[in-house]
């Protein structure tokens, strides 16, 4: 946490920086993703060892294991800010697991990710695969300055909480454009 005068302006400075190297981490990957659309076969496109409905099957499974970490995460973060009722204090250990799961949640996410920049790209064909496309390419960026984030001791204390809920807010917008869409019948219950 930065103290105040000209400290917290560094401070709220390396809050914007890490934000905008976030934002470049987005656009290279939304562009790199845009020049890949023309390029894509996604109907070959297999993802271990699946392909066709099976991909769809597996990629809705990891989205949904991930967007079951992401609510743990929330929780656990809730419980080490002192937010979470009847918790107590939150001690070392559920710091550490915490990261943990944060590790495994992002693990998850990267099979799903690299199948879908590889076999999709970013389309922009209909609002549930551009809102998700667009998704995808900031919940990397949002990804990457947490990590910045976390490494900066120096901060707001406002900068970690509202990142790390940027991040679960994305998983859940993409798990509701794609996890949840197969698990509905190929519909997105509005």
């Amino acid at each position: 946490m930065a103290p105040h005068g000209a400290s917290q302006s560094h401070a709220t400075r390396r809050v914007v920086l890490i934000a905008v190297v976030g934002l470049a981490v987005t656009a290279v990957l939304y562009f790199a993703g845009r020049a890949i659309v023309s390029t894509s076969s996604y109907s070959t496109t297999g993802l271990f060892g699946q392909t066709g409905v099976g991909v769809l099957r597996l990629k809705s499974l990891l989205a949904t294991v991930a967007l079951g970490l992401a609510v743990v995460q929330v929780l656990l973060a809730l419980w080490m800010y002192g937010k979470l009722p009847f918790a107590g204090r939150a001690g070392k250990p559920i710091r550490l697991t915490h990261r943990i799961i944060g590790g495994a949640a992002f693990l998850v996410t990267l099979p799903v990710a690299i199948h879908c920049a590889t076999a999709y790209g970013v389309q922009l064909t209909d609002w549930r695969i551009l809102v998700h496309s667009i998704a995808g390419c900031f919940f990397y960026g949002a990804f990457v300055a947490k990590v910045l984030l976390v490494h900066n001791k120096r901060l707001p204390g406002w900068a970690l909480p509202v990142a790390g809920g940027i991040l679960a807010v994305l998983i859940l917008v993409l798990w509701y454009t794609a996890g949840l869409y197969y698990y509905n019948g190929y519909s997105v219950p509005i």
